[in-house]
């Protein structure tokens, strides 16, 4: 009379351990993939709505621009990866002095207000603040560029140095992100702005 033993063998077992083992990495594996996925989209998408709601600052700030508080010229310095001006940035009686500047990945807002009688904008009192992170600007993509009167769409920037006073538009780039060397690829956000007060055809 034949027996039979009831349950597993051993190799049956590691075979078991062996399959519930792959099961458990393919499933974690998706898991982290679905994670790593959902913040990347989720980054991108909250950096996309920062560097929007910047641009929309930038432009009003820059649309305003007009003569200083001591009688300044509406723009006091004009680069590709800053820019200094002077406009009425919170609506109060004075003019204030503003940078926006652009270091390593972070792209920074500098506020003097002016003191003193005669007004003057001293850098003691300056204020400054990064706005906006994982910048990834570079000589290619530079965060400002200044167009003269003759500007039609397709134009040319103005060489540098630039002829500040011949300045009568400008465009903003903000290339980002989120994570570098990762899907997905950096994005570029453009703006153009015509300066207000300095406006003639444009």
């Amino acid at each position: 009379m034949n027996k039979f033993s009831s349950g597993f063998t051993l190799v049956e077992v590691f075979i078991s351990m062996a399959i519930f083992v792959a099961v458990m990495v393919a499933v974690g594996t998706f898991l982290v993939d679905i994670y790593s996925n959902n913040r990347t989209i989720s980054g991108s998408f909250q950096t996309a709505q920062d560097a929007q709601v910047i641009l929309k600052t930038m432009l009003t700030e820059l649309r305003q621009a007009s003569t200083a508080a001591n009688g300044a010229y509406p723009i006091a310095a004009a680069g590709t990866s800053s820019i200094t001006f002077f406009s009425n940035i919170d609506s109060d009686a004075q003019i204030e002095e503003v940078t926006y500047g652009f270091t390593g990945s972070t792209l920074y807002r500098a506020v003097i207000q002016p003191t003193g009688s005669p007004l003057t904008y001293n850098s003691a009192n300056q204020s400054t603040s990064s706005i906006l992170t994982d910048v990834r600007n570079s000589s290619l993509t530079p965060v400002f560029q200044y167009y003269d009167q003759n500007y039609t769409g397709t134009s040319s920037p103005l060489s540098l140095p630039v002829n500040i006073p011949a300045v009568r538009l400008i465009k903003i780039n903000l290339s980002l992100d989120v994570l570098v060397n990762q899907a997905p690829a950096v994005r570029t956000y453009t703006t153009e702005v015509s300066l207000r007060n300095l406006k003639t055809n444009l």
